[in-house]
């Protein structure tokens, strides 16, 4: 497994165990974003897993300039900092701008990257900076090959504390596909390696002004994405995607969260039981 490990709320990502970043694709509400943290967080308790919440504060990237973003960076973070302290997880949180890192750094426990934005030197810098674990997102178009460089600008600014996440590469138009070869690759570097199911499910613009995507793919390429290795698995969930303000159609309706992890995490210990003591691929 990875060489790096790091110790998040009495557990680890990257000692072997399988970890679990799952949460609304934004911060629709403050009620939303508890009650999916408290679900998905006795999920993992009754399977000995680390969890940790994940939602957006605001989400930068939409396809069409009238699509919902988020409350933003100040309330976003207060909803952030009310999940982490009422229900008892630890956080995670992307960023688009430089200026976003210091503020979200006193707050989350890990700092995202998104995919599009992995190449940005100056966002990778200050995200380094906080001295934060950052989740360093695959770009659609990048060989897993270059994200050496990605994290090598975090460890040049001081922080080596890096995971590598894939999540689909751009097939033509409005198609993502899963080099699962690219895991492998990725572990290579030594760091703890992510694999984000319900990204990788998206069909970017399917939908117009807005992406499609079909969540029922997410379980299959999860439990393939295990069984090369991973040490964290990402999914995005929500009570009732239809009515999500964003991301709705890859997202996972949480209450079928259980057997996703069930299914995904059977097939994880299979693998890490291959796995020699020390060794860092398959």
């Amino acid at each position: 497994m990875a060489a790096k490990k790091y110790y998040l709320n009495g557990r680890f990502i990257g000692d072997g165990s399988l970890a679990v970043i799952a949460g609304p694709c934004s911060l629709e509400s403050p009620e939303l974003g508890l009650r999916v943290a408290k679900y998905m967080k006795r999920l993992c308790d009754e399977r000995g897993l680390l969890y940790v919440f994940k939602a957006s504060f605001d989400k930068a990237n939409r396809t069409s300039v009238h699509a919902w973003r988020g409350p933003g960076l100040e309330k976003g973070l207060e909803q952030l900092a009310e999940i982490r302290s009422m229900a008892g997880v630890p956080v995670l949180t992307d960023i688009h701008e430089s200026y976003q890192a210091e503020p979200a750094g006193k707050v989350v426990d890990i700092i995202q990257i998104p995919a599009f934005l992995c190449r940005q030197t100056d966002l990778l810098v200050a995200a380094a900076k906080t001295g934060k674990i950052i989740n360093i997102k695959k770009a659609q178009f990048l060989a897993p090959e270059d994200m050496i460089y990605a994290a090598a600008k975090c460890r040049e600014a001081g922080n080596d504390n890096v995971m590598l996440c894939e999540r689909g590469s751009i097939m033509g138009y409005h198609r993502l596909v899963v080099d699962m070869a690219g895991l492998f690759a990725m572990r290579e570097f030594g760091y703890p390696v992510v694999f984000d199911a319900t990204h990788s499910v998206q069909r970017p613009g399917g939908l117009g002004g807005a992406s499609g995507g079909d969540y029922r793919l997410a379980l299959p390429l999860a439990r393939a994405a295990a069984g090369v290795g991973i040490d964290a698995i990402f999914a995005e969930t929500h009570p009732n995607p239809k009515e999500a303000l964003s991301d709705g159609p890859n997202m996972i309706p949480l209450d079928q969260m259980g057997r996703f992890i069930d299914e995904v995490l059977a097939v994880h210990n299979v693998t890490k039981n291959f796995l020699q003591e020390g060794q860092r691929d398959i």
